[in-house]
């Protein structure tokens, strides 16, 4: 196993100098420490997260009944495009690259990122972009051809929104691919000596992962939405089929960046889950090479499977099954982290707090999202529920019950890093019941919808899914108002919670050895490796947990 601790003693760590410490000012600013670029992610995607869930229950309100009674059928349909563009390029995908940023340089003993600058204007592209995407609202043209933007549909309406919506994800993608160059260079080039790949913790292996991921797929998505907004302004015919163009490339260009983009959002709070869960279960990791391995390789499947979105839009046979094949295959990688997940808690000595309770969710609901995901692989079954409320309640799962609840895990468990400060457990518990029953209310009668025929991107439907709609609407309201104790509970802590000490949960991975928020620098001298990340009540290394323990008791 691999070692991590620092060169100077447990016992007396380093003391920093107040001046060495950020300022609250430096977090509105062009700042390149890391940590304070991985708060203003962290801060400003989960703003961009409360306006997109304010448009899903608009949504849902919409859907309460069958007749468009709330909003008109076109501000319905603008709503679930921006709902949908909002939670994925401005929530899920950013707010994994706040944890990276902060994590990354810690727990491989690295001052900083590679690239500082880079960093830090990866960053400042995100407001503005976001910024940009909603104001297509306030002028009352806002794009309403979905997230996908399928041509012709989206050459013929709002098209002043379609352009503000193709600038805007073009905007973000950038961000995203400065970010990926970050931290594939940071993990590869900056480790301390001794801390070899076998021996990084499990969040670097996601990173690395989900960075070669998005470098390689990013681009194409940038190459067709340059090519739809030519179509768009300029009259030119690459996807649009009156003037001989074939929209049927654009949709195989989409989705080669588009699926990969699912493991974009979930890799990386695999790696959040693969911290939590050894941590909270005082164990170390079941299979840390297998799990280390799988992100490698969902990263390649995942640029192989794109066509099975695609199964009912005339693909041949042969691709057809080719397809179905891969997205199956997938499902092996995903399901080797899920069992080592649930052996590292086989027999440990669990604490249920906030962090373990929403690690345990995030594995619960993933595994109802993959069972589904499993199901659309198969070519009949795609054929028969495409495009319907099986897929909404699919990708919800994957996204939301995975990605989502993977955010919150990771919030809980670096929280007291970030601030200093230990969040109030009551609040947090309320938080995780309110999220797991509005997710379940919301989400799970989607299926038998999917099942019984009802369309997704619709605002009129028929009377006879009125009941199921209406028990998702009011799970929706469930959900919204879950996100208070988690507003009130950080604000609070933040100003007046118990201090967290250096290392409140007696963990072994690099970033706890530090002082609580870390200073500029991170580490005073170069930690050395020690002590294993996982190595949980390893007989070799119980004198250092020892010594570890009573620190963080005295700490606390």
């Amino acid at each position: 196993m691999t070692e991590a601790q620092l060169e100077t003693p447990a016992s007396s760590p380093p003391e920093f100098s107040p001046h060495e410490v950020r300022k609250w000012t430096d977090y509105f600013t062009f700042n390149t420490d890391h940590k304070v670029i991985a708060v203003q992610y962290i801060v400003t995607t989960f703003i961009f997260y409360c306006i997109g869930g304010v448009l899903a229950d608009l949504v849902r309100t919409e859907l309460r009944t069958p007749d468009p009674d709330f909003v008109s059928p076109e501000l319905y349909n603008g709503l679930f495009t921006l709902h949908a563009t909002i939670m994925i390029f401005l929530w899920i995908v950013p707010a994994g690259a706040g944890f990276a940023n902060f994590l990354i340089p810690l727990m491989i003993g690295a001052k900083d990122m590679a690239f500082p600058k880079l960093n830090a204007l990866a960053f400042w592209i995100l407001p503005p972009a976001g910024l940009l995407l909603i104001s297509s609202l306030i002028i009352g043209d806002s794009p309403d051809a979905g997230w996908t933007s399928y041509p012709p549909l989206s050459l013929v309406t709002g098209k002043v929104g379609e352009g503000i919506w193709i600038m805007s994800v073009l905007l973000l993608g950038i961000s995203s691919i400065m970010g990926a160059i970050n931290f594939l260079v940071t993990i590869i080039k900056m480790r301390i000596p001794g801390m070899t790949f076998n021996k990084m913790p499990l969040f670097c292996w996601a990173m690395l992962s989900t960075s070669a991921l998005a470098l390689i797929s990013t681009p194409v998505l940038t190459g067709a939405l340059i090519l739809l907004s030519f179509d768009l302004i300029a009259g030119t015919s690459f996807f649009n089929p009156t003037g001989g163009g074939d929209p049927i490339v654009y949709q195989h260009m989409f989705w080669f960046y588009s699926h990969p983009a699912v493991y974009i959002m979930i890799l990386p709070f695999f790696g959040v889950i693969s911290e939590v869960i050894p941590v909270h279960s005082r164990k170390p990791i079941f299979g840390y090479q297998a799990i280390a391995y799988s992100s490698l390789a969902i990263s390649f499947l995942g640029l192989i499977v794109w066509a099975h979105h695609m199964f009912t839009s005339g693909v041949p046979d042969w691709l057809r099954m080719f397809f179905m094949i891969a997205t199956m295959i997938i499902a092996v990688p995903t399901g080797i982290k899920i069992f080592s997940w649930l052996a590292t808690m086989w027999g440990g000595k669990i604490r249920l707090n906030s962090a373990m309770l929403f690690a345990m969710g995030f594995v619960g609901t993933f595994v109802i999202g993959g069972i589904s995901g499993v199901m659309l692989a198969s070519v009949p079954f795609d054929i028969h529920v495409h495009d319907t409320y099986f897929v909404v309640a699919h990708l919800h799962y994957v996204l939301f019950g995975g990605a989502v609840l993977g955010i919150f895990a990771g919030y809980y468990h670096w929280f007291p890093k970030i601030t200093g400060r230990m969040l109030n457990e009551f609040w947090g518990r309320l938080h995780f019941v309110l999220t797991i029953v509005g997710l379940n209310m919301t989400f799970l009668p989607m299926h038998k919808l999917g099942l019984m025929g009802m369309n997704r991107r619709i605002a009129q439907y028929d009377p006879k899914f009125t009941d199921l709609n209406q028990i998702c609407t009011y799970g929706s309201y469930i959900l919204a108002i879950s996100t208070l104790p988690f507003i009130i509970n950080v604000i609070w802590s933040w100003m007046f919670g118990i201090k967290a000490g250096n290392n409140p949960w007696q963990a072994l991975t690099l970033e706890w050895m530090t002082n609580s928020p870390p200073a500029i620098e991170n580490f005073e001298e170069q930690p050395v490796l020690k002590t294993g990340p996982y190595d949980y009540g390893v007989e070799e290394n119980s004198a250092n947990m020892s010594e570890i323990e009573t620190v963080a008791r005295a700490s606390s």
